[in-house]
């Protein structure tokens, strides 16, 4: 078995790398004058089981043009299977035609992610669950919930603790949540006027002198999130933390959840930490290279990943 880690997330591929014992394959991943990427690999991988990790974060299409360029190398270095590991799937909430004449990229990714060379895919709470059948190989989908909930048990134990759906589209994601920690679940009613804009319009449940967490696949502006927390406050809650797999945090977020309600957002480190989040005391980040690394394994030794969230 080898890994290889690409530019999007090196502090989570050595993490990944440290907890399996093994060292980083060398490569050289370089850029010419225009920024077209050019990659080798610098040591034999023929016959190899090779696991690229890659988010595909901010700059996505920088770093996704640089896990295909990666991936076409091992093929043509005859790997034997090749696993494209992303903790962050880039392009995700684009799983549907949301209007005329829109693409589906999420399935465009998943084409050329197979196209260039893998042979199966390893990721976290992808946005979609339909997005698995996007992908014509093998795909694992893991669960960050293991991670998220046991630093709730630890943080608000003995507390009165309301589990809370930002929108309709998660309430199975909350109610695994509620269920792991025996929790009430509320759920956000919201509507989008349009893209990347939420408004708030009723909060279904007691949340009453709660403590509520709000769980979420994705932040990306935190413009739910923020109106969330203020909805929630107004209706009596204690008070306001937030959980997510995937801190994205992009434009004025890290701003708005400074000046936010909200105690903490506690992410996992899928996506590396800007500066600006580095530099905010209410945002915090929870390590997933153990359960990462654990399903690596049980995939190179062909055994069950299922069993990690029984």
């Amino acid at each position: 078995m080898k890994i290889l880690a690409c530019n999007s997330n090196r502090p989570l591929s050595e993490a990944i790398a440290d907890h399996l014992s093994l060292p980083l394959t060398r490569a050289d991943l370089k850029r010419f004058s225009d920024q077209e990427i050019w990659c080798e690999i610098q040591e034999n991988v023929r016959g190899e089981d090779v696991f690229v990790i890659q988010s595909t974060s901010f700059p996505a299409n920088d770093h996704l043009m640089e896990l295909l360029v990666v991936l076409d190398a091992l093929r043509r270095g005859s790997a034997r299977r090749i696993t494209a590991v992303l903790p962050y799937f880039g392009y995700a909430r684009q799983d549907r035609k949301s209007g005329p004449r829109t693409p589906i990229s999420a399935k465009l990714v998943a084409n050329l992610i197979t196209v260039a060379g893998a042979d199966r895919v390893l990721t976290m709470d992808l946005h979609a669950g339909q997005i698995q059948g996007f992908f014509d190989i093998p795909l694992d989908n893991l669960f960050a919930s293991p991670v998220l909930t046991s630093d709730i048990r630890n943080k608000f134990e003995g507390q009165k603790l309301v589990i809370v759906s930002p929108d309709v589209g998660g309430v199975a994601r909350a109610r695994s949540v509620a269920k792991r920690l025996d929790a009430e679940l509320a759920i956000i009613d919201k509507r989008r006027p349009q893209a990347g804009v939420s408004e708030v319009m009723h909060v279904i449940g007691d949340v009453k002198d709660a403590a509520c967490i709000l769980v979420d696949d994705i932040v990306d502006s935190a413009g739910t999130l923020c109106n969330a927390a203020t909805a929630l406050k107004e209706r009596g809650a204690a008070s306001v933390a937030a959980y997510v797999s995937h801190g994205v945090l992009s434009g004025p977020a890290v701003e708005r959840i400074a000046n936010s309600p909200m105690t903490e957002v506690v992410t996992t480190d899928s996506i590396k930490a800007s500066e600006a989040v580095r530099g905010c005391s209410k945002i915090r980040q929870l390590p997933i290279a153990p359960l990462m690394a654990e399903a690596i394994r049980r995939i190179s030794e062909e055994k069950s990943v299922s069993v990690l969230f029984d």
